[in-house]
């Protein structure tokens, strides 16, 4: 039935667009006596359309004019016409010219006629497209939430036609920083004003939303962008940066809420993805703290270079069964053998590394948790940091394993705390390792902190947030940095395939963030006011300090092949340090708090424990 329906239109068409052929036919020749056809020239035309009228007809089958929808008609179908009009215009010319009527055909009818012509054929389907348009959609402009568009370039304007659709959105305006746009309109919608008068117009306009459409602008324009609605009180939606795979999708299809990433302006990794395969591909691969927020970003990223097998090492069965089963839904046709052990049992090592010989080994088994570490638990965060690291690294050297990744953190530069310190001996540790052996070779990757890890002061605020506050924050002053996940395991993973042994390489985390600032926009994210969700400063936390840093006083760093890796040089380790530290560690009783902190400063002498302060105030 459908078939039948549009073989019947499509005859319609056709023989409305012969009737066009006619009209500019004969239009032309009235033009071109100013009204007054002469009898012999009337005769003539009217001969000329009985064998050029199949020739028109020929010419508009053979182009496909009657492909195309006219609802949909557009550019491409208005260019099928003029390639048409043009092609039989031309036959028609060499038929003349091989007939000879007479008398001759005028040469402005050439001219004119397919002018006309082409103005029907095209004129008709714009009219009847935006007929049908205003048919369908007319209704809506007055319905729909109110938006403005901040982006007047090809994205904005597409965007523009499809919210002109859409009965969830109504198009109020559009802001734009290009003065050469400024009032004027693109689809009848006028561009308002720069992006920074976003406050005064949402205001004017009553509208609670915005869309950024500027897919392509810098990654700090988006920043800035994503941080001004939101400091604005206004719900932004984003059109992310387009890539070849979707750029025939719809546009409002692909708009998303933004998010605490936008805010912050990480550039987009890239990696030596031929180095980093030459390191993993077909190789045996093993992680330990698999079922961590590290730890199983690190297997995601690994198991895209398809290795011949992954170790996934883990001490809680419950992150071992989520990890195992997302794995293996994701990566059906990979290896992945899940060991439920701790990092200490060095007789579990041993047999897990002589049974699947790993040629890398990355380290991300740790205790993390500053203040949770800091007291009561002191003793059991240096045991699994150091004593865990040691033993791990001590069997990658038993069993000839070439590569052996440490993941560190920059609370081991000055530290503060227990947490830091011990993740600072455990770096050392690792370089003491390094002058035992010339096989196996110790990196360690040092970053901060990572946004969505277990734990994260994210996480805390957003239920916070969601509970009605208050949102607790320790200090008006502290600052932290901050990445993603995904960012930090990659730029692991491109560090380990550059190590010699022994270094230290500390990724680039940016500029780092005011803990404050990060309360506020996520609140404003959610939809609130700063009203509605009160903040209250709660004081430092023992061992918390009011900013990280990346590297130590007394080291330098040295460039990479990669923008985003620099090495650290630090300090030389004694070689009898492991002598000292193992008994220290093994020891059959458990130390004190006060004992833990003493013996560290020991052996990190730029540890200096401290409290912050605790008085607590509403921000």
């Amino acid at each position: 039935m459908f078939r039948l329906k549009t073989t019947w239109l499509a005859l319609i068409v056709f023989f409305f667009d012969l009737s066009a052929v006619v009209v500019a036919w004969l239009a032309a020749y009235l033009i071109r006596f100013n009204g007054e056809v002469p009898p012999d020239f009337k005769e003539s035309a009217l001969w000329a359309l009985v064998w050029s009228l199949p020739i028109h007809g020929l010419a508009f089958r053979i182009f496909g004019l009657y492909r195309g929808i006219w609802v949909f008609a557009s550019l491409p179908d208005l260019l099928r016409i003029v390639r048409a009009v043009g092609a039989s215009t031309l036959a028609v010319m060499i038929g003349a010219a091989m007939l000879q009527p007479n008398p001759i055909i005028p040469r402005s009818v050439f001219i004119v006629a397919p002018v006309f012509l082409f103005l029907i054929m095209g004129g008709a389907r714009a009219l009847y497209r935006t007929t049908r348009e205003f048919y369908r959609y007319g209704g809506l402009i007055a319905q729909g939430k109110p938006v403005l568009l901040l982006g007047a370039g090809n994205a904005g304007a597409s965007l523009v036609r499809e919210l002109t659709r859409s009965s969830e959105w109504r198009l109020v305006g559009l802001l734009d920083d290009d003065p050469a746009k400024r009032g004027r309109e693109i689809q009848g919608y006028k561009i308002l004003g720069p992006i920074s008068e976003l406050q005064r117009w949402t205001a004017e306009l009553k509208a609670e939303h915005v869309i950024i459409a500027m897919p392509s602008a810098p990654l700090e324009i988006h920043r800035q962008v994503a941080t001004l609605c939101v400091r604005a009180g206004v719900r932004a939606l984003v059109l992310p940066a387009l890539t070849p795979l979707t750029q025939g999708q719809a546009f409002l299809s692909r708009i998303r809420q933004i998010n605490l990433e936008d805010l912050l302006g990480r550039e987009p990794i890239t990696i030596d993805t031929a180095h980093v395969e030459m390191l993993l591909k077909d190789r045996v691969v093993m992680v330990s703290g698999a079922g961590g927020s590290i730890g199983s970003e690190l297997c995601r990223q690994i198991l895209r270079f398809a290795p011949a097998q992954l170790i996934a090492f883990e001490f809680s069965e419950y992150a071992m069964y989520t990890l195992t089963e997302e794995l293996r839904d994701k990566f059906p046709g990979l290896s992945v053998v899940p060991i439920v052990g701790d990092a200490k049992d060095s007789l579990l090592l041993d047999q897990v590394m002589q049974r699947y010989a790993p040629y890398i080994v990355f380290h991300a088994a740790a205790y993390k948790h500053v203040p949770l570490m800091e007291e009561l638990n002191a003793w059991q965060a240096v045991r699994n940091n150091v004593l865990g690291t040691y033993r791990v690294g001590r069997a990658a050297i038993r069993w000839g394993i070439k590569h052996f990744v440490l993941i560190s953190t920059d609370k081991a530069v000055n530290p503060t705390n227990v947490m830091g310190a011990s993740k600072r001996l455990a770096e050392m540790a690792c370089q003491a390792l390094q002058q035992t052996t010339q096989f196996t070779q110790f990196e360690t990757v040092r970053f901060g902190n990572v946004l969505g890890s277990a734990g994260s002061v994210v996480q805390k605020f957003e239920k916070q947030i969601a509970t009605g506050g208050p949102v607790t924050v320790t200090h008006p002053e502290i600052t932290r940095f901050f990445m993603t996940i995904p960012e930090a395991s990659q730029l692991v993973l491109q560090a380990s395939s550059m190590g010699q042994g022994g270094e230290i390489f500390i990724l680039d985390m940016g500029q780092p963030v005011r803990i404050v600032d990060l309360a506020r926009d996520l609140i404003r994210l959610y939809g609130f006011a700063d009203e509605q969700v009160k903040l209250i400063y709660t004081g430092l936390r023992p061992g918390e300090k009011l900013y990280e840093e990346l590297l130590a006083c007394d080291e330098t760093t040295l460039p990479t092949p990669h923008i985003k890796l620099r090495i650290a040089r630090a300090r030389e380790v004694p070689s009898a340090l492991l002598d000292e530290v193992l008994p220290w560690l093994m020891q059959r009783r458990i130390l004190t708090d006060a004992e833990v902190r003493r013996d560290l400063r020991r052996w990190v002498p730029e540890y200096s424990p401290q409290v912050g302060p605790t008085l607590a105030k509403r921000a």
